[in-house]
């Protein structure tokens, strides 16, 4: 097994990552070297997290080993058991087995070299400059190129001012004699201390929102409360984001039709059209019908370098409007599924019943287990306490985390529960109960500090959204996070269970991945100083998630939040009602539309085809005939209880409602909407909102 386990993680983590940026990336349209960049970044930062146990593990293995070595040779007095147990002088050789994960020497720092340097390289040379060529407009790749390197100058440049004035302080200074290995520290020091910095911040909100929205997730009300306000917001960003693809098709229509057919931009003109959605392209056209030549005297064409500017508008705004049809479809899926389980809560029969059938086909063997009474068995009993458990463990592995943060720096006595736990079972050198609990410590870690990258959203330029509609950019910058955050929560990880010598202040053999950071004695003021005393912040920033003060302060700037006990809040949650409510009665015309046309073509398709076959008839009898179908259609219409009022709904035009209506009704048999919600001019109130953060 020597080395099987690494070989083993290597390619789980592989397809753990692909499967990840599968769901968040679009394989299909976005460039390959933008997936291949993110693939790698999100790679190596899991590869990390799952590996560093094993070297744990093999460390200890290697310490018991250099113990064994380095004790006197054996004598009659070496097996004296003194009070009922071996001295500490003679350590017990058949204890020091080899772990089944252990990884041969050599092999883990070589390891750890590449990693670690690859995925530098990759957060502050290769994923920014990526992030400009994908947001450039040029339509050359050597424009594309000069575009990045333009916007990255000044973000070079200033770490080249930096380092450079660092370099000409220490050849001028003469108490400082540095070495390469130790510039090299001082480097890798400065980025640990840049992630550590964002690493606590992220951490905070992790360990206490976690928690809590698995406990909120066992209330039903709650999420339905809070599904309601997330559609009266993405109603006003779907609106916002229609109308601006409206405003930039327009201007590039008024381009199409101003840059013949032999322009030397036609070319550019296009590109950009190839961009547009089907629609607008089929409007457009090539604007081939004019062959009249071009002349610069007469016309004020647009310049080279405003098309680029307009492409690159155009593939940002067609970008947010088909992430807003996406996520509008999820969301209102959510919010049937959700008013689906208030309804069977109360079901006596305990089958789960759905409003509408699901859309995609589901799987037959989903269908053969999960049957409607399985299904309301675990969404109507089983998944609010399956969910309050789970909120009640990860609460317990917040507070631990929290209090280890505050105390992991005391070796005498020992505070941390994670030292105490790894401590414990290196005594016994139970290998499998180290990297157990090693990997829960550091995947809990993980998971508070990705999942706030995931949720966090900053204006439009950073936003992770599922289903494929991330653009190329919140993917880079996604990944330029995950490298900068990973090493600092690894020595994080390190020093909480005091497997990182410059905390425990032991003599030990440390590990690979030390190794590889270095002796962060060089910068005494940052080993013995924010190493230590930084990461105490977490408990301040736990108290203020806890307390939702961040969302209270973007609530008083005018960035509407989700709040319970806020009137602007209600109102949302009472708009996002009235917004399912009528697209549910869209559906349902919708689906009764196809049932009765169904059903039309059942009971008169073949009356149908024996009239066309049956030609020679004469007027008279088809007049008869065709009166006495009439006869039949209208008495089993009747039949079935449809009156004037269904009919009347069915022929009604489904169409979105007008907003800029004076007023707005549901239905125009019954009364009109309460209008109190609405503005002037049919706009909502959540439409004159502006949004920075959604979820954070």
């Amino acid at each position: 097994m020597s080395g099987a386990a690494l070989g083993i993680e290597i390619i789980f983590v592989f397809f753990l990552a692909l499967f990840i940026l599968h769901r968040y990336g679009d394989f299909k349209k976005q460039h390959r070297l933008v997936i291949i960049a993110t693939l790698l970044a999100w790679y190596l930062c899991f590869l990390i997290v799952f590996i560093l146990p094993l070297d744990v593990s093999t460390t200890i293995y290697n310490r018991c080993k250099l113990a064994v070595n380095s004790s006197p040779p054996e004598s009659s007095s070496s097996n004296i058991i003194i009070n009922g147990s071996y001295p500490t002088s003679a350590p017990r050789k058949h204890k020091c087995f080899e772990p089944w994960s252990y990884i041969p020497d050599g092999i883990m720092p070589i390891f750890w070299r590449v990693v670690y340097w690859t995925s530098q390289f990759l957060t502050w040379i290769l994923l920014p400059f990526m992030q400009s060529y994908a947001r450039s407009g040029g339509f050359s790749i050597t424009g594309k190129i000069k575009t990045a390197l333009i916007e990255n100058a000044i973000y070079y440049g200033t770490y080249l001012l930096i380092f450079g004035a660092f370099l000409i302080y220490v050849a001028v200074n003469p108490n400082f004699n540095l070495q390469w290995n130790q510039l090299q520290t001082i480097g890798i020091a400065a980025a640990n201390t840049w992630g550590l910095f964002l690493l606590v911040l992220l951490l905070g909100y992790g360990l206490v929102e976690i928690p809590r929205s698995h406990w909120n997730g066992a209330k039903r009300g709650y999420l339905l409360m809070k599904t309601y306000f997330k559609v009266a917001k993405l109603m006003t960003e779907k609106a916002d984001a229609e109308e601006n693809l409206e405003d930039i098709m327009e201007e590039v229509r008024k381009v199409n039709e101003s840059i013949k057919y032999n322009h030397p931009l036609r070319k550019c003109v296009d590109t950009i059209l190839k961009k547009c959605p089907t629609e607008y392209q089929e409007k457009m056209g090539r604007n081939m019908d004019d062959y009249e030549d071009f002349d610069d005297r007469q016309n004020n064409y647009p310049s080279e370098k405003s098309l680029v500017k307009l492409h690159k508008q155009v593939i940002y705004s067609v970008q947010r409007h088909r992430r807003t049809q996406v996520q509008w479809r999820i969301l209102l899926e959510q919010a049937f599924y959700l008013e689906d389980v208030a309804k069977n809560e109360t079901s006596a029969t305990r089958q789960f019943v759905h409003t509408f059938q699901f859309q995609e086909p589901e799987n037959r063997i989903t269908q053969y287990f999960y049957t409607p009474t399985v299904e309301w068995y675990w969404e109507c009993l089983l998944r609010p306490w399956f969910y309050r458990i789970l909120a009640i463990v990860l609460a317990t592995f917040s507070v631990i985390v929290v209090w280890s943060e505050c105390t992991f720096f005391s070796t005498k006595p020992v505070l941390s529960l994670f030292a105490v736990f790894i401590q414990l079972a290196e005594r016994t050198y139970n290998y499998i109960y180290i990297e157990m609990a090693c990997f829960l410590t550091i995947f809990f870690l993980s998971i508070c500090v990705y999942s706030t990258v995931f949720r966090i959203r900053v204006f439009n330029y950073y936003y992770l959204a599922s289903h494929h509609q991330t653009d190329a950019y919140s993917l880079l910058f996604s990944g330029m996070l995950f490298c900068r955050l990973t090493p600092p929560l690894c020595l994080n990880f390190l020093g909480l269970t005091h497997m990182d010598s410059s905390i425990s202040h032991k003599n030990t053999q440390a590990t690979a991945y030390t190794s590889i950071m270095g002796s962060m004695r060089v910068l005494s003021f940052i080993a013995d100083g924010f190493y230590i005393y930084y990461p105490m912040l977490v408990v301040i920033l736990c108290i203020a998630t806890y307390f939702s003060l961040g969302t209270r302060c973007l609530n008083l700037l005018g960035f509407q939040q989700f709040m319970g006990d806020n009137e602007m809040t209600s109102d949302f949650i009472d708009e996002g009602k009235e917004l399912i409510r009528r697209e549910k009665r869209k559906r349902q015309r919708q689906e009764e539309g196809e049932n009765r046309r169904r059903e039309w073509k059942e009971r008169y398709g073949n009356s149908r085809e024996d009239s066309t076959r049956n030609r020679n008839v004469h007027p008279d009898e088809k007049e008869s005939s065709f009166s006495e179908t009439n006869a039949t259609v209208s008495k089993y219409t009747r039949s079935n209880g449809r009156t004037e009022r269904d009919r009347i709904e069915l022929l009604q035009d489904a169409e979105p409602l007008d907003f800029n209506a004076d007023s707005v009704s549901d239905d125009p048999l019954d009364h009109p909407l309460d209008s109190g919600r609405y503005q002037p001019g049919g706009r909502y109130l959540s439409m004159s909102r502006s949004r920075i953060f959604d979820d954070v």
